[in-house]
């Protein structure tokens, strides 16, 4: 029985889905020092029953603080964040490949690469998520959600 939860789990939570996620996240997020860290945080946020709602239907005038205004949801973030650890790294490995996004090494950050724009479908809660977030520390992002990067 429970080959067939992995099996329906490994359906659902591929890189070839979220894949997408990280690179809208990434094309639309400030290029900033260390943002690698900030991809952990976008397939748990994206996949929130109730913040990819309120992601997609935030706008231009939203901020962090107006759509992650209730922290008492946010309780079991950390856990989402440790239990997609390894398909957040899949889906980065899958984004290189695909020449969707690059490595700065020497800033640890993550960027849209210019030939990627239409190679992808385009993921709107990602997209809105990226804008939230550019032009802050990923350390203000982490103690602002209250979890730990791993």
């Amino acid at each position: 029985m429970s080959s067939i939860v992995d099996a329906l789990y490994e359906l659902k939570y591929n890189p070839f889905e979220y894949g997408p996620y990280l690179a809208s996240f990434y094309t639309h997020l400030d290029e900033a020092e260390n943002n690698l860290l900030l991809a952990q945080l976008v397939i748990p946020l994206c996949s929130h029953p109730i913040y990819s709602y309120k992601l997609l239907s935030s706008n231009k005038r939203s901020s962090i603080w107006s759509v992650f205004d209730n922290r008492v949801k946010l309780y079991d973030l950390q856990e989402r964040i440790d239990g997609f650890q390894a398909l957040t790294e899949q889906c980065i490995q899958y984004c290189l490949v695909n020449d969707w996004l690059s490595v700065n090494e020497q800033r640890l950050s993550l960027a849209k690469c210019d030939e990627a724009e239409s190679a992808f479908i385009s993921q709107k809660s990602a997209e809105k998520l990226g804008r939230l977030f550019s032009g802050r520390s990923v350390v203000e992002i982490y103690a602002f959600l209250g979890v730990k990067p791993r």
